[in-house]
């Protein structure tokens, strides 16, 4: 028995590796998409970017993946490392990642063999005795211990025993059967025209774009993480600029005061400037506010309860400068570094393999089956070769007939398949379109800002030279208080501006999709802001 079983597992072997050999994979195969990126930006080729090019140009070189750094702010640095291990958005993208893969496992195993142990203990009544005595089997048996039956004619007396002997038989095999089994089933799809392979590759590309969901994630968390940041150092850039305006003011009332006592003002005068004294202190609980929304935003950007940052980042900082050029690469190496187009081409992938799938369904699935193991009616005769019992040989199955469920099923595929290639192109459009809007928008919020810096230093000027001019009675209180609002008007609008001008940046950067492949170095960061 043995030479004939390992004779049938080779010819099992040997078909199932030629049937590999030969195997094909039916369906489209991926072809990455074109992205048709123009030669330029847009945005860098008007009249107005080629004269801001001279004061803060933008040049051609790829982005540095770390942006942030260029604002020179070690707190900022940290906080983004900090983020990035401790966001719980962030955190969920990257056990998605795990899931996919795990999706991913689940396809292959389709295209392994299936191995499976089994042991079973039955007890049977097979019902035989019905069937003998329908066929008279009883009736015969009876016979023979009759005097006439053929066996009492050759040896007298001989009948009644072998009736009894057969009696005994009957009742043997018509009893209650106890039946031991143990044994091993396999199988093995052969995967002849490439459904697994397929699906294998449908899950693939799902775990890439949940690869590329994350990275995403991580550019929008940097980004917001360093916006928040910036309104924070901002509303307390504004609350110390009020406190000073305050403290000039509190100046004049007190010079209003002295005047008015001497007879030299109205009482008129000194109620006004209390007023636009007044009027300024109103606006501190409003920085004060920003100032706790923003402080509480970055904790739980942070992984953090509200309040976890209050002592690092309460004090007071400058906001940060903007540095000097900003490299914002080419278009074409756009696709390259976005990560939701990056996203958009894996979910093509994966609706392209899953149109091979569909196609695949319409061939003939072919199986290896094998069975082996030993059969009795007592456990210790399982040990027994002669208990020995084994089957092995292919199956096909083909659809012939299932109410066009295939044909609708594989029309769905392929309109899926152009879904994701239609969202494709949205994708990269509104990139562009991304990009080009933050490259206006820095570009022309740049130049606001140095208009209104020259207005704060003549601001400055004007309200100097009112007050020293009211000071030696040239003018009156009137120019004083008016001055001194239009410097106040402008300081705060310079201030604003230059913290526009700084989320503008962020904006730029985050809309150029960097941020997401030097993890490295974000793990190496400090983990705390000081």
């Amino acid at each position: 028995m043995r030479p004939h079983i390992f004779s049938a597992v080779r010819i099992m072997m040997i078909n199932a590796l030629a049937a590999t050999v030969t195997a094909c994979t039916v369906g489209p195969n991926f072809k990455p998409p074109e992205a048709n990126m123009p030669a330029g930006w847009n945005a860098m080729q008007t009249p107005g970017a080629t004269a801001q090019a001279a004061s803060n140009p933008t040049v051609e070189a790829d982005p540095d993946p770390r942006w942030w750094q260029s604002f020179h702010d070690p707190v900022l640095d940290a906080l983004i490392a900090r983020a990035v291990r401790g966001n719980p958005d962030l955190r969920i993208a990257v056990v998605r990642i795990a899931e996919a893969r795990a999706q991913t496992q689940q396809a292959a195993a389709q295209g392994l063999p299936d191995v499976r142990a089994s042991a079973s203990y039955e007890r049977e009544q097979l019902g035989a005795k019905g069937i003998l005595e329908s066929a008279g089997i009883y009736n015969k048996v009876d016979s023979l211990g009759a005097p006439n039956s053929p066996v009492n004619t050759l040896q007298p007396g001989a009948g009644a025993a072998v009736e009894r002997g057969a009696q005994s038989a009957l009742d043997q095999l018509t009893a209650p059967v106890n039946l031991w089994q143990a044994g091993f089933d396999a199988s093995w799809e052969l995967d002849l025209f490439g459904r697994v392979r397929r699906s294998v590759e449908a899950a693939n590309a799902q775990t890439d774009e949940a690869i590329e969901s994350q990275h995403d994630a991580q550019v929008s968390l940097e980004a917001e993480v360093a916006e928040t940041y910036l309104q924070l150092r901002g509303a307390q850039m504004l609350h110390a600029t009020a406190v000073a305006l305050i403290d000039q003011q509190r100046e004049v009332v007190e010079l209003t005061q002295s005047a008015s006592r001497h007879g030299l003002e109205s009482q008129l005068d000194v109620e006004r400037s209390q007023a636009q004294r007044a009027q300024t202190e109103a606006l501190l609980p409003q920085y004060d506010q920003q100032i706790a929304q923003a402080l509480n935003a970055l904790a739980v950007l942070t992984g953090e309860a509200p309040g976890a940052l209050d002592a690092s980042l309460a004090a007071a900082a400058a906001l940060p400068d903007t540095p000097p050029g900003v490299p914002v690469g080419l278009p074409a190496t756009l696709a390259r570094r976005r990560p939701d187009i990056r996203r958009a081409e894996a979910s093509l992938h994966a609706a392209t393999a899953n149109v091979g799938v569909a196609v695949a369904q319409f061939y003939p699935d072919i199986s290896l089956s094998a069975q082996a193991g030993t059969r009795a009616t007592t456990p210790r005769d399982l040990a027994h070769w002669a208990s020995l019992f084994w089957s092995w040989g292919p199956s096909v199955s083909l659809p012939i007939f299932q109410g066009g469920a295939l044909v609708s099923n594989l029309r769905l595929s392929k309109l899926q398949q152009q879904e994701a290639a239609l969202d494709y192109r949205k994708t990269v459009l509104t990139a562009l379109r991304d990009v080009n809007n933050a490259l206006v928008v820095y570009r022309t919020d740049q130049t606001r800002l140095a208009s209104l810096d020259e207005s704060v230093a003549d601001q400055q000027r004007a309200y100097l030279l009112a007050r020293d001019s009211y000071r030696k009675g040239i003018v009156s209180f009137i120019n004083v208080l008016d001055a001194e609002r239009q410097l106040s008007t402008a300081q705060q609008n310079a201030q604003q501006q230059k913290l526009q001008v700084c989320t503008d940046l962020v904006s730029l950067y985050k809309a150029l999709g960097g941020g997401w492949d030097d993890a490295g170095t974000l793990a190496s960061a400090p983990a705390t802001a000081h």
